[in-house]
């Protein structure tokens, strides 16, 4: 049987929508804005290398809140940026929280999670999402994703994917005023 052409023009135009992003799919996206109050975080199992946090309490605060899971090569891609982040401007107020929000059943273990924190080098908050509750709160869709939180509580950037780590960094560094 010969295939049709018009599946086959169909077939690349959806494979070229895609990698140019479309279809409500970004291959990377930074967006800045003022998204309104940021989310209370729900339904965490576990605080590893934190207490217990909320937004509220972190109010007056910079809070950069990065979804991830231990086994997403992207995820793991991007976890340098987000350390060092959490390394060069903890002491002047940033607050890094990793959501790690299982995309398999086998990412929900704790020890599993615990040893990923320890490989990869992470030092700080990580919230176990097993059941969603965050990322639902949160409406995220992606992994990687990087939500920017500014002293007042408001979400004043999002980004989706790898990527746009300079800019991030300067949307950072004007919200703690360096």
């Amino acid at each position: 049987m010969k295939p049709s052409t018009f599946s086959f023009a169909a077939t690349v135009a959806l494979l070229v929508a895609v990698l140019a992003g479309g279809l409500g799919i970004p291959s990377a996206a930074t967006e800045a804005g003022d998204y309104g109050p940021a989310p209370e975080f729900a339904g965490i199992g576990a605080w590893i290398n934190s207490a217990p946090l909320t937004m509220a309490s972190l109010r007056g605060k910079v809070v950069l809140v990065d979804f991830w899971t231990w086994s997403c090569a992207n995820c793991v891609r991007s976890l340098p940026h987000v350390r060092d982040w959490h390394e060069r401007y903890s002491a002047d107020g940033l607050v890094v929280i990793g959501v790690h929000t299982p995309e398999s059943d086998f990412e929900k273990d704790r020890a599993d999670l615990e040893s990923a924190i320890a490989r990869y080098g992470i030092r700080h908050a990580v919230a176990q999402d097993n059941d969603w509750a965050t990322w639902k709160a949160w409406g995220n869709h992606y992994w990687p994703a990087v939500y920017l939180v500014d002293r007042r509580g408001h979400i004043v950037l999002r980004h989706m994917g790898e990527g746009g780590y300079e800019e991030i960094d300067a949307a950072i560094r004007r919200e703690l005023g360096r």
